[in-house]
């Protein structure tokens, strides 16, 4: 994994060479935990295009796979972030046309497939990318994002610039670029807890979509839309008949593949694993290949934990699982008050906050990273195989599309609803009022066909929408926390042909409690322990099913788990002062954006117990640490020591 970066002077603008050279080593330099490994710099066409590069050496760690890299003909430059898996393969097929090859790398391979098949070689791509190409024929370059969004990408126009990075940080390097909160993101964030658009926190800068890309000449005068490529689309095949024994030994298959091809490394390989299906099945393939494979696991410290929490720590099952698999397995027990020694080094990361309380995932990589140069994780099995039926039955009986999304809106307001927004966001609500996130919601389906509105299709819809958002989130985060630790994570179940297979897998073979669920009235008031449709083990059926052959019975039937901590007590107990210190601090520059009165009702209902806002607290403590960081309220010491304790990160 690497970190990119560049700049393109639009109109052919004259630029200070030296100056803007200057500006992408900064960029790149404040991106050195993402490539700790080497740099490099290339200045094109006589100074109107720099292109920047921080390596992490995963494939071929010669010299010779160094970036920028140039087409051996001197026509296309590239800075690319990535892996592909199916990079010899590929290789091997251009071979075939008579092309050759001087390095190992899938950069090259990369490269070449550009040059000979244009921008439609990316979908022969099977991997996870970020990549920027210049075409010093056609004079213009080109900016791609993977599938799925693994791999993050930034842009923004600055003047007569074109800037782009793997992280917006490195944007913010640029003497010229004015930091302005983009409130429109702050109020999607507090709706969803998350980002449905391509805009971010900071207004300026937008996050390339994922599954496209944008081409840039000379003669455009502002940046263009992006182009989409590829996207999900959910759909059970008609007259097909097919065997669910046949559906299960394709998805054993695909599993196994896809496992198999992400274990492709010049450097070591481990695992994260928890206590369920997902992480559990990838180890138990894994260390088939991998001889004393090493595997992870965060657990929790749970003396103050009640309720469901009391179930969060699984390193007993982790634990179970790495005896039966032969690992060399490491444990670390999170405790009440590290998320607060993490929060600066969190924030700074992560840049936009995003999807649940992520520090645990933070202090996993933390703890892989001293171990292993590449991990690989389980996300992706939920959202693709339907994890989580007690969301889809929000919506899964409508007459017609329009009243699907205004019920499954209805579910996604995470923090906050519709109608604590104006009170809440009271200072700024006049600049933000006109601005609907059930707009942005619903426009997440734009580019998705509108068929007859089935349960099935329902649900269908509502994987959709998860895969597109929720899972580009948990992407993002993944991505941003363990390249802060110099570790490159990859994610098997987003294999191509593993997702293709699943996204045509009837739903009937995904939810165990299919029928139920075309039953349900979703206007009646009910609790999940009185309907089964909405026990957790009720989701990934035939994913389950299949998985039963590589990990324990009581595992692949469990009730899901997500990998959280008990943050609900230690916000009401141990952590309490610290919440306290900035809930309370008056001075505080959330409070020129948020209402006092607001948020000190809301920190009163969870500590009294009247209802629990874990997530709204935990994100107001993170908008709180990213105007310190990313909006300059805080001093941050020498801002030349590009290093923090870690010496992997820097404040800008």
């Amino acid at each position: 994994m690497c970190g990119i970066a560049g700049i393109m002077c639009l109109q052919r603008k004259p630029c200070e060479v030296n100056k803007t050279e200057a500006i992408v080593k900064r960029m790149t330099d404040l991106m050195i935990h993402r490539g700790p490994d080497g740099e490099g710099q290339t200045t094109i066409d006589e100074g109107h295009v720099f292109l920047g590069h921080r390596r992490l050496a995963i494939i071929d760690l010669s010299d010779a796979a160094k970036q920028p890299m140039q087409s051996m003909d001197g026509r296309f430059f590239i800075t690319y972030n990535g892996e592909i898996y199916n990079y010899r393969e590929l290789r091997e097929e251009l071979r075939l046309l008579g092309h050759c090859f001087a390095t190992r790398s899938d950069t090259e391979v990369l490269l070449k497939a550009y040059e000979v098949w244009g921008i439609a070689g990316i979908k022969k791509l099977n991997g996870i990318f970020a990549f920027a190409i210049w075409d010093n024929y056609k004079k213009e370059l080109i900016i791609a994002r993977d599938r799925y969004g693994t791999k993050p990408l930034y842009y923004a126009q600055i003047a007569d610039q074109f800037v782009f990075a793997s992280e917006y940080k490195a944007i913010l390097a640029h003497p010229d670029f004015q930091r302005k909160l983009n409130l429109n993101a702050l109020k999607e964030y507090f709706t969803f807890q998350n980002i449905f658009s391509n805009i971010t926190f900071m207004e300026g800068i937008n996050i390339l979509e994922a599954g496209s890309y944008i081409r840039i000449s000379y003669e455009d005068k502002v940046i263009p839309d992006a182009v989409s490529y590829w996207d999900y689309y959910f759909y059970e095949e008609k007259d097909t008949v097919i065997t669910v024994r046949e559906y299960e030994e394709e998805l054993n298959r695909l599993f196994v593949q896809a496992v198999k091809r992400q274990l492709v490394s010049d450097v070591s390989v481990g695992t994260y694993l928890s206590g369920g299906i997902d992480s559990g099945s990838i180890t138990a393939i894994a260390s088939q290949y991998i001889p004393d494979l090493k595997t992870f696991t965060c657990g929790f410290d749970l003396h103050s934990a009640s309720g469901m929490e009391l179930a969060y720590d699984e390193r007993e099952k982790a634990e179970y699982m790495s005896y039966l698999f032969k690992t060399e397995h490491y444990e670390m027990v999170l405790k009440a008050g590290d998320m607060e020694r993490c929060m600066k080094d969190l924030v700074w990361h992560l840049e936009d906050p995003r999807v649940g309380q992520s520090y645990p995932n933070f202090y996993a990589a933390k703890l892989s990273s001293n171990f292993v140069k590449v991990v690989l994780a389980g996300s992706g099995g939920d959202e693709l195989f339907a994890g989580y039926p007690w969301r889809y039955y929000r919506a899964v009986n409508c007459r017609d599309f329009d009243e699907y999304v205004d019920k499954y809106f209805q579910y996604w307001q995470r923090l906050l609803k519709q109608d604590e927004i104006e009170k809440f966001f009271a200072p700024i609500y006049g600049e933000i009022k006109d601005y609907s996130t059930e707009a942005v919601f619903r426009n997440v389906f734009s580019r998705v066909p509108k068929e007859d509105l089935s349960p099935e299709q329902s649900v269908n819809y509502s994987l959709y929408l998860e895969t597109k958002t929720f899972l580009h989130g948990l992407l993002i985060v993944e991505d941003k926390l363990s390249m802060a630790h110099g570790l490159e994570t990859r994610v098997p179940f987003l294999d191509n042909d593993l997702v293709d297979f699943a996204m045509k897998l009837p739903v009937s073979l995904k939810l165990a409690s299919m029928d139920n669920l075309k039953r349900i009235n979703e206007n009646d008031v009910i609790s999940k322990a009185e309907k089964g449709y909405l026990e957790n083990k009720d989701g990934k059926l035939m994913l389950r099913n299949v998985m039963s052959r590589y990990v324990p019975q009581e595992i692949a039937t469990g009730k899901k788990q997500g990998f959280s901590a008990p943050d609900a007590s230690w916000f009401r107990g141990e952590s309490i002062d610290y919440v306290k210190s900035i809930i309370f601090d008056l001075n505080s520059a959330i409070y020129n954006y948020i209402d006092k009165k607001c948020v000190y009702k809301i920190f009163d209902q969870h500590i009294f117990g009247i209802e629990n806002r874990r997530l709204l607290i935990w994100s107001i403590i993170n908008f709180d640490k990213w105007l310190k960081i990313f909006m300059k309220q805080e001093d941050r010491g020498n801002e030349k020591n590009i290093g923090n304790r870690c010496g992997r990160s820097g404040w800008i």
